[in-house]
């Protein structure tokens, strides 16, 4: 996936979850959107670089947005909008042989369950060699030692997902969450159990019962994001 034009400078801080200010290469302060609900523990220090994008968009309150942050080892996506696009072209292209040969994605569909209302996935992959697939996608960047985990944060919204994953199985369709490794560091992803135990026991009892958990890698370029390799991994719960 190619990124908008972007734009260098130094992270000071982030706050209120969706807030960060960042000084620009000029020499400029500005504050910036923060895509990313979670803590985005080890992905932001004072002073670590950023590359930014800009929309003259008049609607938007803040015209820029944080995209990625070097922590060291090359970029960490924390613009958690831009992980589907990626994920769902890799699928398209072949790169996730799992969930390749469907003839139709559709993005964020709705999945009507009882007890769930107004839900929906991330993507739902139709005309295909086997059932319909409804996949979603996690944006994983906590890196802990040699692994790299998801949540950094206790996920409610996480553990609903797999439940409706869960569901989607019990009516005859696939059902797929997708680790987004989206850093260059780190050998190998982990759910993070210690952070939201219960995200990891629904996890493990989906698995079971019949939902494909799957980790990719992503790689920044100068100009994109795009999936790494032609390989993906189960994720062992």
């Amino acid at each position: 996936m190619r990124l908008p034009p972007l734009t260098n400078g130094r992270i000071l801080d982030r706050y209120k979850r969706f807030l960060a200010d960042v000084e620009l290469e000029d020499g400029r302060r500005i504050t910036a959107h923060c895509p990313n609900t979670g803590s985005m523990a080890t992905c932001w220090e004072p002073g670590a670089p950023v590359q930014l994008s800009y929309s003259g968009n008049p609607r938007r309150k803040l015209s820029w947005t944080l995209e990625r942050v070097d922590m060291g080892r090359g970029w960490v996506g924390v613009h958690t909008g831009r992980v589907n696009a990626v994920v769902a072209e890799a699928i398209d292209s072949g790169r996730i042989r799992s969930l390749s040969g469907y003839g139709h994605t559709a993005t964020e569909p709705r999945f009507h369950v009882a007890g769930f209302p107004r839900s929906r996935l991330d993507l739902l992959l139709t005309q295909g060699p086997d059932r319909d697939a409804l996949v979603e996608i996690k944006n994983a960047t906590l890196l802990s030692g040699d692994l790299v985990r998801f949540p950094d944060a206790a996920t409610e919204r996480g553990r609903k997902h797999l439940q409706l994953l869960l569901e989607a199985v019990k009516q005859g369709r696939r059902g797929a969450v997708v680790f987004a490794v989206n850093r260059p560091e780190g050998r190998a992803f982990e759910p993070a159990c210690d952070i939201d135990p219960e995200y990891c026991e629904i996890l493990e009892r989906v698995v079971q019962q019949g939902v494909e958990a799957l980790a990719v890698r992503l790689r920044h370029t100068d100009t994109g994001i795009e999936v790494t390799g032609y390989r993906c991994h189960e994720v062992s719960v």
